[in-house]
């Protein structure tokens, strides 16, 4: 019911209570609190068997958790144990991984490399920033 409530919260929740309320009197208002918790959880449980009989026969079998979105994608779609439909995500993620084409690309390029001769070696390529300029004009290299 709360996850986060650890020893030293409770630790602390008991001293306030004991200096809110005086130790004579904190056995009875316990008492009362658990009095009530039941009450409540009473009310609940007659409340949920009461819409369970109002649904009819065919949801006898109906729990209430199970509208817990979590609860209801575990059950209706993944089979009640998490496995079974995975969505197609591993395909979406396999398409959109560029690692398989780049791994291509590479086995090309090696494929390439080993069939040339190794006394040869691949033309090199340059690039060059070309200006133009108007015919007869002279060729200036600090101009840019």
């Amino acid at each position: 019911m709360f996850p986060d409530v650890g020893l030293p919260e409770l630790f602390t929740l008991a001293i306030l209570a004991v200096l809110l309320f005086g130790p004579d009197r904190l056995p009875e208002i316990i008492q009362s609190a658990a009095e009530f918790v039941r009450k409540v959880r009473a009310n609940s449980d007659g409340a949920k068997e009461e819409i369970r009989t109002e649904l009819g026969p065919e949801f006898k079998d109906f729990e209430f958790e199970d509208l817990h979105p979590k609860a209801f994608v575990r059950k209706h779609l993944l089979d009640g144990d998490g496995a079974g439909l995975d969505l197609g995500l591993d395909d979406i993620r396999n398409a959109l991984d560029p690692r398989r084409e780049l791994t291509e690309v590479a086995d090309a390029v090696r494929e390439a490399a080993d069939r040339t001769e190794p006394g040869t070696a691949a033309p090199a390529v340059t690039l060059e920033k070309t200006a133009r300029r108007p015919e007869g004009a002279a060729f200036d290299p600090d101009a840019t």
